[in-house]
């Protein structure tokens, strides 16, 4: 507990941190103190936050899923909104002194031609009487020229120094919402297809061509909903997969709530079906009643269990590590303990982290998810760090790891570097 509430305060202050630092550049060096602009910013700092925190509790909390839908989508962007403000304006931390070093040498220059206009010609008719007080004078030039980098009160020195941070902000304003923007079109337009060949040494030559469309991560939720799934439906019948595999976290909300936006899942068709196994996400909303609500939308749930697919090799599905927190965990003694190795194995498992398992087991092909590809970037470098392949196919022993980077999202509606997918893995035969 104690530990919780180090980490609790630790990450409100860096939250708290970020936000005074956006507010200080968006908000306090490009408006006038007490204007009403200045007082929409400060109110839109206070609140956005508020927000977020929200749209991330309220499900837990109780809170009525209409209401969860009001707070998601300006909770959620917020967040995105927020990583790429920030990482802009550190960006223009680099650029600001650059910027106000070009105009302050610019202004010697515009300032050198009227100079001469109100000293020389005056100088000339004055009589030789008065000629001491207009030297007395000269040097007062110099002296509010020097206290121009200085004093606030000098309208150029003020006007150049919010012009600067009128532009940085204004450009890292620009660049945050465009690539949210950009990267929310991205996950609404729904997900592409790609295609993957994977070549298995004990894959039969009448399996060869077999084409397995694996989709992960779909994450139903208070943003993505029935439309999102029937994309997703329409994206995946129209490659006439042979097998379905969804790989895990498909919701993120109660059977209740999100029943309906699961629904369309029952019109995907593949010749050998649709099978599905648990992801983290589900054991943070009732793995158990989700499992028999899928069963019913004909999928068919593989906890730690296998069968034999027609076409020549083994299809085993695991329980996630999530599960573990409730006794449901991986089973694979269970799933491939005692399986004819001869057979090609293709396991589906939502986390990449039990690839170990995997090849100990003898399997030759995982599929999994769980990463999304590290969703907005840089959050990649993070997923490198917990994940031992974040996206693709990759070989670990005797056994290929494919990881889809999902075809929803978690969190904001958002994927910056991380496009979303549906991956059809095509069986090629050595024997072929």
């Amino acid at each position: 507990m104690v530990v919780f509430l180090l980490v609790l305060v630790v990450v409100l202050a860096l939250l708290g941190g970020v936000h005074w630092y956006v507010w200080r550049r968006l908000v306090r060096d490009v408006t006038a103190p007490g204007g009403l602009p200045r007082r929409i910013g400060t109110a839109a700092v206070v609140v956005l936050p508020l927000l977020s925190l929200g749209a991330l509790v309220s499900a837990r909390a109780g809170v009525p899923f209409p209401v969860q839908q009001v707070i998601a989508w300006p909770g959620q962007m917020w967040l995105a909104v927020l990583l790429y403000l920030v990482l802009a304006l550190v960006v223009g931390e680099a650029v600001r002194p650059l910027l106000r070093a070009r105009l302050a040498r610019r202004a010697p220059a515009a300032a050198a031609a009227p100079a001469p206009a109100p000293v020389v010609p005056e100088a000339v008719p004055v009589p030789a009487a008065a000629t001491e007080p207009l030297t007395e004078t000269a040097p007062a030039a110099p002296d509010a020229a020097t206290a121009t980098p200085v004093g606030p009160e000098t309208p150029s020195d003020v006007s150049r120094r919010l012009f600067v941070s009128r532009v940085v902000g204004g450009t890292a304003a620009a660049v945050a919402l465009g690539t949210v923007g950009y990267g929310t079109y991205g996950v609404l337009r729904g997900p592409r297809v790609k295609r993957v060949t994977v070549p298995l040494a004990k894959i039969p030559r009448a399996a060869h061509g077999y084409r397995i469309a694996v989709v992960s991560d779909i994450h139903l939720g208070p943003i993505l909903g029935r439309a999102h799934t029937q994309r997703i439906v329409d994206a995946i019948n129209s490659t006439q997969p042979d097998l379905i595999a969804v790989v895990g976290d498909l919701v993120d909300g109660t059977v209740e709530n999100l029943g309906p936006a699961a629904e369309p899942l029952a019109r995907l068709r593949a010749r050998h079906g649709s099978f599905f196994v648990t992801g983290n996400h589900e054991y943070f909303s009732g793995a158990d009643v989700w499992v028999d609500h899928v069963r019913e939308l004909g999928l068919r749930p593989l906890r730690n269990e296998r069968l034999e697919i027609p076409a020549g090799f083994d299809l085993a599905g695991v329980d996630d590590v999530a599960g573990e927190s409730e006794g449901q965990g991986p089973d694979f003694v269970r799933a491939l303990g005692d399986r004819d190795r001869t057979r090609a194995a293709v396991l589906l498992a939502h986390q990449p982290i039990v690839v170990h398992d995997a090849v100990r087991h003898g399997v030759d092909l995982q599929l999994s998810g769980h990463t999304h590809g590290g969703q907005l970037w840089p959050g990649n470098l993070l997923a490198e760090l917990a994940n031992p392949t974040v996206a693709g196919l990759e070989r670990y022993g005797d056994t290929q790891l494919y990881v889809s980077r999902g075809a929803g999202a978690w969190g904001p509606p958002v994927r910056v570097g991380a496009p979303s997918d549906i991956t059809v893995v095509e069986l090629a035969s050595k024997q072929a």
